[in-house]
This record gives structure tokens, sequence and C-alpha cells, in this order.
């Protein structure tokens, strides 16, 4: 049998390539995105600071912030075409399946698609951060049979996409812990969808297939989805009496309670989960009701108790955008969303020192056979 050293399933542990962009590093607690600890810049900044810094690999002054924001919101407004594209895909249709469809239709719109310098992909990776919002947003609403909306250039560039998923205006505090969310969900150094991203973009292909692809890996259960099926359990359950017991069920019936574990983040806590904790409970404080907080606690609990399992993002992240009044359909598309600018940073660095990825298998099929 053909054998290829150092095989690991799901390359777990490979180191796939040298990148400045990002580091999980675990045993400081910490995601390192150019050199700054992410939640601290998340408890500080905003989230165009943190586009600016991933673009540029450094933190932009208030004037260097302001001028990129309006640069995005230059680029705001879906052509025509692809808003009748997203009006015709059928109602059934799963959100991160408009999405895909979107991003791709969108490239045909770009006059740089094939042009791959640095420059050019800069202005791209505007343009996408400035429509795909919209996509989210209009694609949800037209199929369900809702007004499609414009975006708003006077909202921030948060606000704006709340308002473009809730039709509301948000106040103040749900457009800062909507922006913190964008800024957690950014960059996570080489999860599936960003790898995937690499691989297109090694083959020279252009930034929106790069990101059509890293939607289409982001829409499977295993990676993205948890959001969604965090929410859906804490619904189900209804109450904090209730979740224990919902869980216990669960895992008698060895189902996987999403929201918990992660390949990376096996003995401590992800730290971005505990900053979403702190955000919901901000939300609860605004409303008057911590039933949601509570029962999320409790989940966590239990989850420790008889799993030794942490939360991730996900478990902390839904509950927090159901508050914000957002679908739950639409919270893997949010999440590719925020993702954008680091999906595009990574292509970028992956085309400005590109080599082909091309592994090898374990060969484990017979040999010697003749027709």
């Amino acid at each position: 049998m053909a054998t290829v050293q150092n095989f690991t399933p799901g390359l777990e542990g490979i180191i796939a390539c040298d990148t400045a962009i990002s580091f999980l590093d675990v045993e400081h607690e910490e995601i390192v995105i150019r050199g700054y600890d992410l939640i601290e810049i998340s408890k500080k900044l905003k989230y165009l600071d943190l586009v600016y810094l991933l673009l540029e690999s450094r933190l932009p002054s208030d004037e260097e912030r302001d001028n990129l924001e309006r640069e995005i919101k230059a680029e705001y407004g879906l052509p025509e075409n692809v808003l009748a594209i997203l009006k015709l895909l059928p109602r059934q249709m799963d959100a991160m399946d408009a999405l895909r469809t979107g991003i791709s239709a969108l490239a045909g719109f770009d006059p740089e698609l094939e042009d791959h310098s640095p420059e050019a992909n800069r202005r791209k990776t505007i343009r996408l951060l400035a429509r795909i919002p919209a996509i989210v947003a209009n694609s949800y609403r037209a199929g369900q049979n809702l007004p499609l909306l414009e975006d708003r250039p006077e909202l921030s560039y948060s606000a704006n996409f709340l308002y473009l998923i809730t039709g509301t205006t948000p106040g103040e505090l749900e457009a800062s812990i909507f922006d913190q969310s964008l800024m957690v969900y950014s960059e996570h150094e080489m999860p599936n969808s960003t790898f995937t991203a690499r691989v297109i973009a090694s083959t020279l292909s252009d930034i929106y297939g790069a990101v059509t692809g890293a939607t289409a890996s982001l829409k499977g259960k295993l990676h993205g989805g948890a959001n969604e099926a965090v929410m859906r359990m804490l619904l189900e359950a209804g109450t904090e009496h209730k979740i224990e017991p919902l869980i216990m069920e669960k895992l008698r019936n060895k189902e996987r309670i999403m929201g918990f574990g992660h390949r990376v983040y096996m003995k401590k806590a992800d730290p971005r989960a505990l900053f979403m904790k702190e955000a919901l409970l901000k939300l609860c404080d605004e409303i008057g009701n911590w039933e949601l907080y509570d029962m999320c606690v409790i989940g966590e609990e239990v989850i420790k108790r008889e799993k030794k399992l942490y939360p991730n993002l996900d478990y902390y992240a839904a509950p927090v955008y159901f508050l914000l009044g957002i679908p739950i359909d639409l919270y893997t598309p949010i999440f590719l969303s925020a993702r954008t600018i680091g999906l595009c940073s990574h292509v970028m660095e992956q085309i400005g020192n590109n080599r082909l990825f091309r592994p090898r298998v374990q060969y484990t099929g017979p040999r010697n056979l003749h027709p």
C-alpha cells in the first residue's frame, strides 16, 4: 500500500501557511490580530478600526477610519440585476445558499474582477464590505415577501447593516453590541472557510470566487451553523427551569450540543464567548429580562460538568442576535459578512506570496487489478 508520511486526518495540527494576519494563542487565551489582542480591540475600538488594521497592518487615526467609512459607503448599493436575481430565488432557499449566489453574481459587475494587483484587490474588498450586508438582508427580505431596503449612509456601517436586517433604526446600545459582534467574528486564523478561500486564491482565481467558496464552506453544520442551532435549542427549552433537563435528554440521546467545544479551544474557554456573554447581560439589563442570560449560564454549567467542554463564540452570540431582533436564519450569513475582511486579507496575503496548494493522499484502495 502506498503511503505518505505524516498523514493527519482533517489536517489537524498541520501548518498550512505562513501568515502575519492572526494567531490563536490558546495558552494565553488570546486571539492575536496583527499583533493586537482581538478582545482588547473589540472593547476599545470599532469594527472599521479592525477592518483598517487588517487592510493596512496598523490601526488608523480617527480621520483614517472616517475616510475608510466614506470609501465603503461610496460603494453602497447592489446592481439592479443582482437584486432581480435575489427576487427570483426560491423562497425556501437556505440563506447561505442565497448569499453564495448573490456574491457570485456580484462578481460579474466588477470591472476589476481579473486584476490581482494589491491595489485592485483592496478596492474589491471595499466593494464586498459595502455590498455583502445588502445581499444578506435583501435576499432574506425577498424570500419573506418583505420590501427591499436601501442603505442609509447617515448611519454608521454597523448600524446600517442592522437596519437593513430589521427595518428599524437601532439604538446606540444595539448598534454598539452588533458592531462588537462583527469584530469578534471578523478573523480567526485558519478555519475551514479561510483555508478554502486561500486554496481557491492559490490557483489565481478571483477574490469573489474565493469568498464564494468560503461561503459554501461556512454553510456546513460543522462550521458556521452552530449559532442557529444554539438559539433553536434555547427556544425549545423556553425557560431557565427546562434548559438542564433538555440538555441532559439530548446527551442521553447522544445528540451533539452545538455551541460547545472547538478543535482549538479544548481546555480553555473561547475568549470571544466570554466577551459576548458580557454583551448579552447588557442587553438583558436594557430590557429588564434576564431569562435568556440565565438559561445560557445554566447550559454552560451543565456542559462543563457533564462533558468538560467550554462555550465557543456561537453559544453567546446566538441570544445576542435574538435580542437584537435578527432572524435566526441570518445568524450564519452575518458571520460570513463579518468575516469578509478576514477572508479578503488572507486572499491578498496568499496571492502576495503564492504557492499552489496541491497535497497528496494516503491511498487505501486495491492495487494490481486487471480488466
